[in-house]
C-alpha cells in the first residue's frame, strides 16, 4: 500500500493511493463492515482502521491487513459507503504520511563514501539527533524560508516508520518492526546549526521536514538495501547514492536504537544524508526563494517541494 494523510472538506484523513484515486481507509472499512451486517460498524472501524495514519500504525500489521481488505472492497463496491470514500487525487491535498510522531530520530554520518571523502573515520556507533513534529510538511507544501538565516540547505534522506513497539530487537528480527518507508528532506539552517556545538536549533525550525509523497508499506519494499537515491535542485543533480552505502543499515539502526529506548508505532527514523549538500560545495550553494528540490528514491517515488521565502520578521 501507498499510505497518505489527505485533506478533504477541511479534515485530515488516513488514505491510500491507488492509481489516481485516494481511498479514505476508515470510510472504506465502515462500508465493508456495514455490508457484512456488523452492528456498531462505525465504532469498530474507528478502533481497527482509524482516521489518521499515526493511530493506524498503532494497530500494527492487523490494521494494515484490514485496511488493504477495505481498499479491495470499496473499489469493487463504491456505492456501499455512507460517506465519500473514493476521491480523485485532484480533489484532495496530500499531506505527510505521518503527522505527529512521538519521536523523530535522525542519523548523521551514515554514508560510507561521503565519510571517506571527507577524510574521517567510519563511526563505530550511530550519530543521532532529533527533529520535532513542528517541522513536518507534506509533498504539496512549500518549504518556508524564514528570514533568520542566509544558509538554507537540503539533505536527502531515506526514512522509515516503526510499526510496533520495539525494545532490544535483534538485527535478524528488525525489519519485522518497520511499518513502511518514505522520503524525507532534512532541511537545515546551516549557520544556525553551526553557531553552537549542538545541531538541534538548526534542525527544528517550523516546516523543515518535507515528507512523502506517501509511505510504502514494508511488504512492498522487502529488503530496503540497494535502492538508488537522487536529489536535484532546479533539475541539477546534487546528491546521488544507494542505500547499500549505509554504514548502519535499517536492521542495525532498529536494533541499536531499540537498545537505547523503546521505539513506538509511528516513530519516524531518518537514516542520514550522503555527500553533495550545498554547504560542502565550492563555493557553497544554498537554497533560495523559488528553488525546487526534487528527491527520488527507487521503489518509493518522488518528493518535490518549492522553497518559499516568508516575509515576516523573526528573531532566533
Amino acid at each position: 500500500m501507498k499510505l497518505v494523510n489527505f485533506t478533504a472538506d477541511g479534515h485530515i484523513r488516513a488514505g491510500a493511493i491507488v492509481n489516481n484515486q485516494v481511498i479514505d481507509l476508515n470510510c472504506a472499512y465502515q462500508a465493508q463492515l456495514k455490508a457484512q451486517g456488523k452492528y456498531r460498524y462505525q465504532e469498530i472501524a474507528h478502533a481497527y482502521v482509524p482516521a489518521i495514519t499515526d493511530e493506524l500504525f498503532q494497530g500494527g500489521k492487523e490494521s494494515l491487513v484490514l485496511a488493504q481488505g477495505a481498499i479491495d472492497f470499496i473499489l469493487e463496491n463504491p456505492d456501499y459507503s455512507d460517506k465519500k470514500a473514493v476521491y480523485h487525487r485532484s480533489e484532495v491535498k496530500i499531506e505527510a504520511p505521518v503527522q505527529k510522531p512521538g519521536k523523530i530520530i535522525c542519523v548523521g554520518h551514515n554514508f560510507r563514501k561521503h565519510i571517506q571523502e571527507m577524510g574521517r573515520e567510519i563511526p563505530t556507533h550511530p550519530v543521532i539527533f532529533a527533529k520535532f513534529a513542528n517541522t513536518i510538511i507534506g509533498p504539496e507544501d512549500d518549504i518556508p524560508y524564514y528570514p533568520i538565516s542566509e544558509q538554507l540547505d537540503y539533505e536527502m534522506e531515506f526514512a522509515f516508520v516503526i510499526g510496533k513497539q520495539a525494545r532490544n530487537v535483534s538485527e535478524e528480527d528488525a525489519l519485522d518492526y518497520v511499518a513502511g518507508y518514505t522520503i524525507a528532506n532534512d532541511v537545515t539552517y546551516r549557520d544556525i546549526q553551526r553557531r553552537t556545538l549542538q545541531w538541534l536549533q538548526g534542525k527544528t525550525v517550523d516546516g523543515s521536514l518535507p515528507l512523502g509523497p506517501h509511505l510504502v508499506t514494508a511488504d512492498e519494499i522487502g529488503d530496503p538495501a540497494g535502492l538508488e537515491m537522487v536529489l536535484k535542485v532546479n533539475g541539477e543533480v546534487r546528491q546521488s547514492t544507494n542505500t547499500d552505502d549505509f554504514v548502519f543499515n535499517v536492521p542495525k539502526l532498529v536494533s541499536f536504537l531499540s537498545g537505547l529506548l523503546t521505539l513506538e508505532p509511528g516513530d519516524l527514523i531518518l537514516t542520514g544524508t550522503p555527500g553533495g549538500v550545498g554547504f560542502a560545495m565550492n563555493p557553497p550553494q544554498f537554497l533560495k526563494d523559488g528553488d525546487v528540490v526534487t528527491i527520488e528514491i527507487e521503489k518509493i517515488g518522488v518528493l518535490e517541494n518549492k522553497v518559499k521565502a516568508v516575509k515576516q520578521p523573526a528573531n532566533v
